[in-house]
């Protein structure tokens, strides 16, 4: 296998060759994370260090401006306090170790005792305070970080969401709201550090001055250490997120309602767990990997820092045989070496973990850039208030990434307002991916929409939306109340009973919701506790009921009977008919042509192309593609079946 900045690239198992079609790894050769965050250094991470520090503060205060103020005010008096408490511990030792009786100096040295027992004191408050409000603080930027991340993904375009590239980004920045919160935690002690060793270098600038270098030396391998570690952290991270989600998605599916069944009746259990032991030590191959790098790291940078230990307590043996130096201030400087050491370490130790933290936020705050570039428009032209038709023009339409024959290629077709019109095919004709460009879910690569003489593309999208109701083949079966399931059709109206009613009688879903132990307030998931399941026919009274809810001017009507039995079938088609009847505008798409004989108008597609348009009575009589499909369903029911054979 080749090298891939500086490591060997991992076997793919064949339990990615064979569920996925190949490794479920990003190369960071081309990831943009690769500059921008993986060439870390000391110096490059003090650079970033007030920007971080800004970042978690503006955060913070977003969150709960009060709480944030107090984290800073507190953790900021902490660091001046242990600066006092060394130059009080300074004044104890010198009166201390100086002449006199010991009465004398025990008297000489109760003041200093005094008042380092006050500022300690004061630190234990500030730690209190700090801690509080710190408490606070962590939940609420959490909070604030999941709901932005949530608030920009609802809100891009439905081709964002289908793309891979950006559906990595939404995996990845996933986990910033989490290293957001965590970001508090670091920024705090960061901040503590700083000033702790603000003081500590102070006291021993004015002690020696060589002694600063000397502790500085002591604590920079470990600073290598951490940020080495933590840069393969990170790139390991983004390599292998696509492979933790692949190893969830098969642990999912053992626990997952809708897959048991075939688990138990065709074996499959063994089957998926076979592949999530191997997909799982492929993981644990890369994080053995990783263990053995920071092992070897530790090692030498512990190494490093005792080497750098030894020589900083050699120079100051020597300052004191010299006479260079007395024994009270050797015992400050002591103090104020360990000191120093401990806030650097900490220090060195809060920025990296800061730092990468910082990585992840950076992904979320990525997200919201890209999120933002891709969202849906604010605003637009009007579209009129009555339109007469909606009409195709040269209409083009190819998925990203998709073969070279288009969806929908040079589509011109009519869709009269107030009227069925009916949309029929074989799979993979180009129905559904018209009604989604009719809803505004994508635009079109070449042609026009109009709704009359105002192009959809420039048209306000909000208020296009608003004009739409869908009743999906696949529509969203929502884990909540048959209530909820209903008004979601349109949740910013007023959740009213009266509208309620209506829209269930209007979808006939009466015998439904009288069937329900506790009716509109049945919980529809059996995998939650008093939760209730629905037939295949049950959930599509719901969805027509949803749709009736929305009252849109135009019902786009989505393959409603392909599970349901002849009676079922017959029944939904009545009640779209009945909406229909109430002036509302019907795009009927089926795959059962005796279902589209009340339509108003049918345009058949094949292979993305409109083939014909005409009433359904007209394209029998043509003797099209129309006329051969109904045909061919009709053979079905009229051939006669073979006689009994003899006994």
């Amino acid at each position: 296998m080749g090298k891939r900045h500086g490591r060997v690239a991992p076997e793919v198992s064949e339990s990615e060759r064979l569920l996925f079609g190949g490794p479920l790894r990003y190369d960071m050769g081309w990831n943009q994370h690769r500059d921008a965050f993986l060439e870390l250094d000391f110096r490059a991470m003090v650079r970033r260090l007030p920007g971080m520090l800004a970042s978690s503060f503006r955060l913070a205060r977003q969150a709960d401006p009060k709480a944030a103020r107090t984290v800073l005010a507190a953790e900021t008096g902490r660091g001046l306090v242990q600066a006092v408490s060394l130059l009080a511990v300074n004044s104890v030792l010198g009166r201390l170790i100086g002449t006199g009786t010991i009465e004398a100096r025990l008297r000489g040295a109760a003041p200093a005792l005094v008042a380092l027992a006050s500022v300690l004191l004061v630190g234990t408050l500030l730690r209190a305070a700090s801690t509080y409000a710190t408490g606070r603080l962590e939940p609420k930027v959490e909070r604030v970080a999941t709901e932005q991340y949530l608030e920009r993904a609802a809100a891009v375009e439905l081709a964002a969401i289908e793309d891979h590239a950006f559906h990595k980004l939404l995996d990845t920045a996933q986990y910033g709201a989490g290293s957001a919160r965590r970001m508090i935690m670091y920024g705090t002690r960061v901040v503590n550090a700083v000033i702790s060793l603000i003081a500590a270098a102070g006291v021993l600038t004015v002690l020696h001055p060589a002694l600063l270098p000397l502790l500085v030396t002591m604590t920079l391998p470990s600073a290598w250490g951490a940020l080495t570690n933590a840069r393969r952290r990170y790139e390991s991270f983004h390599i292998w997120v696509q492979h933790a989600r692949a190893g969830q998605l098969i642990s999912s599916l053992l626990t997952e309602p809708a897959a048991a069944p075939e688990i138990r009746v065709h074996g499959v259990g063994p089957f998926l767990l076979r592949h999530f032991r191997a997909m799982s030590e492929t993981a644990e191959a890369e994080q053995a990997r990783l263990a053995r790098l920071a092992a070897r790291t530790g090692l030498i940078a512990a190494a490093w820092t005792g080497l750098a230990t030894v020589a900083t307590y050699a120079t100051l043996g020597g300052l004191l045989l010299s006479g260079a130096m007395a024994l009270s201030v050797a015992g400050t400087a002591v103090i104020a070496i360990r000191t120093g050491s401990a806030s650097l370490d900490t220090l060195v130790l809060e920025i990296n973990q800061l730092h990468e933290e910082a990585l992840f936020v950076g992904d979320l705050q990525r997200l919201y850039v890209e999120a933002s570039e891709r969202a849906i428009p604010v605003g637009g032209e009007r579209l009129p208030e009555s339109p007469k038709e909606i009409r195709f023009e040269n209409v083009t339409f190819n998925y990203p990434g998709e073969a070279a024959r288009p969806a929908l290629d040079d589509v011109t077709l009519t869709l009269p307002l107030g009227r069925i019109v009916a949309l029929v095919g074989e799979n993979g004709s180009g129905k559904t991916t018209l009604v989604k460009l009719l809803a505004g879910l994508y635009k079109p690569d070449r042609g026009r929409i109009l709704w009359d003489d105002v192009d959809a593309a420039t048209a306000d999208r909000h208020q296009l939306a608003e004009r739409i109701a869908m009743v999906a083949q696949d529509f969203k079966r929502w884990p909540f109340t048959a209530r909820v399931n209903v008004a979601v059709g349109r949740s910013s109206a007023p959740l009213t009973e009266e509208r309620l009613a209506t829209s269930v009688a209007e979808a006939g879903a009466q015998e439904v919701v009288a069937d329900l132990p506790r009716g509109l307030d049945t919980l529809l998931a059996r995998n939650f506790s008093g939760g209730h399941e629905l037939s295949g026919g049950q959930w599509q009274r719901l969805g027509i009921a949803r749709a009736a809810y929305r009252r849109g001017r135009i019902l786009v009507v989505d393959e409603p009977t392909a599970a349901l039995d002849a009676r079922a079938e017959l029944g939904v088609f009545e009640k779209i008919r009945a909406l229909a009847g109430n002036g509302q505008t019907v795009v009927l798409i089926t795959h059962r042509l005796a279902s589209v004989r009340h339509a108003d108008l049918v345009h058949v597609l094949e292979h993305g192309r409109l083939v014909e348009s005409g009433t359904p009575d007209e394209l029998l009589a043509t003797g099209g593609v129309y006329a051969e499909l109904y045909g061919l369903q009709a053979e079905q029911f009229t051939a006669k079946l073979p006689a009994p054979k003899a006994g």
